[in-house]
């Protein structure tokens, strides 16, 4: 009797769920094109099924996002998989493991390099149109926004908003429920997404979301619209280095008001397995005329560890190219992957403008 009191006890039996079998509840894969489509088995759905968070996420709460959007085999492969808190990433971690190493390639690399950011500066601006910078953080305590309470929303956007009103940057919040729909548009809001509605981000919608705008509209700052926290700077130049340094500044004071969630083995974690280790995307703007029609741009774009999506019509040639992945190396590595990769990217245009072959500057398999 004494050793059964030193057992904890067990999260699922407080829940009654009508489920059969582990056999019986495993999901139709065969037409899955989702990444979670392609790493779950039987036996690994059999290990996971009777585990429960202690806030209680079961792990069918885990893969619903990918049964109910399965994917195309000729499109991008999502993850097909949320987490409803930090105890998700433990508790199933055989699976998120796994996902995390398949999106984003490689393995953690824990030695978070201080090096600073070299050849930023010598961009070609006549090219180059702008940068973006965004930082996705959760807040320690809380659920993440698809599986967190009503209270614990509004609770999560007063620490949010605790945590700006400390910004030695003059700024205003605005809550989404006071906004009309002109001041939407002006703020670049949108309804949620799909992806949002079938996750449950969006319940409740749009009780307790807001946004804080600074006064030179240079940050941005979404809170619960799809994670705790989401940092947006913007520049209109080709200043990746000040970009950079500018969001970190926003990080650091979020920080010392409120904790993130880090875990030693996965960095900074959010809901999205895509976005953990760094949470962190650089975008960088371009006009490319030439270089977008070459048959080799996407094995270029895959050596480079980078994605290029158009964002204009084809006669103005403009393409956005971000970091692929956020996980196994520091912010600034990261930065630095995408200021070399732009580098070389305006390079090959450059040569395709004077009739060259650009086959030589192709990188090697990484």
């Amino acid at each position: 009797k004494s050793e059964n009191i030193l057992v904890p006890p067990d999260p699922m039996a407080r829940f009654h769920l009508n489920r059969r079998s582990p056999d019986e509840e495993f999901p139709d894969l065969r037409r899955n094109a989702t990444l979670m489509g392609q790493i779950l088995t039987p036996a690994m759905y059999r290990r996971q099924f009777h585990r429960c968070t202690d806030s209680g996420v079961i792990f069918d709460d885990v893969i619903r996002p990918g049964l109910e959007e399965p994917g195309e085999r000729c499109g991008p492969v999502s993850a097909g998989c949320v987490a409803g808190d930090a105890q998700s990433y433990i508790l199933f971690c055989d699976f998120f493991d796994r996902v995390i190493e398949a999106y984003h390639k490689h393995k953690v690399d824990r030695s978070h390099s201080c090096l600073v950011l070299q050849g930023s500066e010598d961009l070609d601006r006549s090219y180059v149109l702008g940068c973006e910078m965004t930082i996705v953080r959760s807040v320690e305590d809380y659920c993440f926004p698809i599986h967190c309470s009503r209270g614990e929303r509004r609770h999560n956007k007063n620490a949010g908003s605790f945590c700006l009103s400390f910004f030695d940057l003059p700024g205003q919040l605005h809550l989404l429920k006071d906004l009309d729909q002109e001041q939407q548009c002006a703020l670049k809001l949108s309804p949620p997404s799909q992806f949002q509605l079938r996750t449950g981000a969006a319940r409740d919608w749009p009780d307790a979301r807001a946004v804080w705008l600074s006064d030179d509209n240079s940050l941005v700052v979404w809170i619960n619209i799809e994670d705790h926290l989401k940092l947006v700077t913007t520049r209109h130049d080709a200043d990746v280095a000040e970009a950079f340094k500018f969001i970190f500044l926003g990080v650091i004071y979020s920080q010392l008001r409120h904790p993130f969630i880090w875990k030693q083995q996965l960095g900074w974690l959010s809901s999205s397995p895509t976005e953990v280790g760094t949470g962190f995307r650089v975008r960088i703007k371009l006009r490319l005329k030439l270089l977008p029609t070459q048959r080799r741009l996407q094995d270029v774009l895959i050596r480079l560890r980078l994605h290029m999506v158009s964002t204009g019509t084809a006669s103005t040639g403009v393409y956005t190219v971000s970091n692929a992945g956020t996980f196994g190396e520091s912010e600034v590595a990261l930065t630095q992957l995408v200021v070399d990769g732009v580098k070389l990217l305006v390079n090959m245009e450059k040569i395709l403008e004077k009739n060259g072959d650009i086959d030589e500057l192709v990188p090697s398999q990484k």
